[in-house]
């Protein structure tokens, strides 16, 4: 008989993964405590050790996992915002099932201190405004994944398959990108 392996232990982390796992492949909707548990292989009261704030804790843990980014500053602001623009819209496109929270829970913890150092680089390159610039920004990263996550049939329960990257989606996000970074330079 082969010897048992020890149960993995149970951290936030890991609980993260299995949520955005579990809202990812079947939507927020069904993402409860006991499914988490299930997929954890725990008891849904285990997870409670590690978020004791329960669901609403939860869905903070993911929105701040998904647009808490992290980019190094590049020669000009430019760049810069763009590698921020780029980086946020991947994080966001790879959990799609997170969007809705990314779109409404407001910046605490991790994704705000990502904020103030996106302003702080943009400002410190030579961006005028830089915190107007930064929400501008957010504004079009969200909606054009918004839009991206729409056309490409993640949500709709009558398609079997969904596009999970798209050329046509990359080509509208660069051109947007190119009018919004001319439009924060006048």
């Amino acid at each position: 008989m082969p010897a048992k392996r020890p149960p993995i232990p149970l951290s936030r982390e890991r609980i993260i993964d299995a949520a955005l796992h579990i809202a990812d492949s079947q939507g927020l909707r069904r993402l409860t405590m006991r499914r988490l548990g299930d997929a954890l292989e725990v008891e849904a009261m285990a997870i409670y050790h590690h978020l004791p704030r329960g669901k609403e804790a939860l869905m903070d843990a993911l929105a701040e996992h998904v647009t808490a980014i992290q980019v190094e500053p590049l020669p000009t602001w430019q760049d810069t915002a763009r590698a921020w623009c780029r980086a946020g819209r991947e994080a966001l496109r790879d959990h799609p099932g997170v969007l809705a929270l990314a779109l409404t829970k407001p910046p605490k913890g991790a994704t705000a201190l990502s904020i103030r150092e996106q302003t702080d680089q943009l400002a410190d390159a030579g961006l005028p405004a830089a915190e107007e610039a930064v929400r501008t920004m957010r504004a079009f990263v969200f909606g054009s994944v918004a839009v991206e996550v729409q056309r490409s049939g993640w949500a709709d329960p009558e398609v079997d398959t969904w596009t999970r990257r798209d050329t046509a989606a990359d080509a509208d996000f660069e051109r947007g990108l190119d009018a919004l970074i001319k439009g924060l330079q006048i």
